[in-house]
């Protein structure tokens, strides 16, 4: 009796999976190979961050994490990389105004190891040593956009 009571609760309790994820678009360019293995870059390494969402069920959202970034800049580039990695979360019995933080915080920051993976093998298979992003804080990075945007951290975190 104590297990369907169990069995009842878990069906309401909040659940957050992943469906799926994949690489949505890739770039990596070497453009000034063989010549730039023997160089310094002119500048240091470069990386942007940015996170979308978007409900593409009643319960799934789909996260897309883009990095950007490179070594080197104008004719001294000695590498850049574009990658959209995505996933599609579904996220059941969890309050509607929590959906948001939780997609946008929790999506990204289990994309991001598979993400940094696959920057660092083509940063290596372009000839240079692996480049491993540091970890990122996306908790920080929601609350940034919130602030931009005008909306009150304090209610969406």
């Amino acid at each position: 009796m104590a297990d369907e009571n169990n069995g009842g609760a878990d069906a309401a309790s909040p659940r957050f999976s992943v469906v799926a994820q994949y690489v949505k678009d890739f770039s990596f360019e070497n453009p000034n190979a063989p010549r730039s293995f023997n160089t310094q870059p002119q500048s240091g390494l470069s990386l942007q961050v940015n996170v979308n969402g978007r409900q593409v069920a009643a319960n799934d959202y789909e996260i897309d994490l883009l990095l950007e970034g490179g070594a080197g800049e104008g004719p001294g580039v000695v590498f850049k990389f574009e990658l959209h990695y995505a996933g599609v979360f579904r996220i059941e019995n969890v309050p509607p105004e929590q959906v948001q933080a939780l997609a946008m915080i929790e999506g990204p920051r289990l994309l991001f190891p598979f993400a940094r993976q696959i920057i660092a093998e083509a940063v290596r298979n372009g000839g240079y040593p692996p480049l491993y992003v540091d970890p990122i804080d996306f908790h920080r990075l929601y609350l940034q956009r919130l602030q931009a945007a005008g909306a009150p951290a304090a209610a969406n975190a």
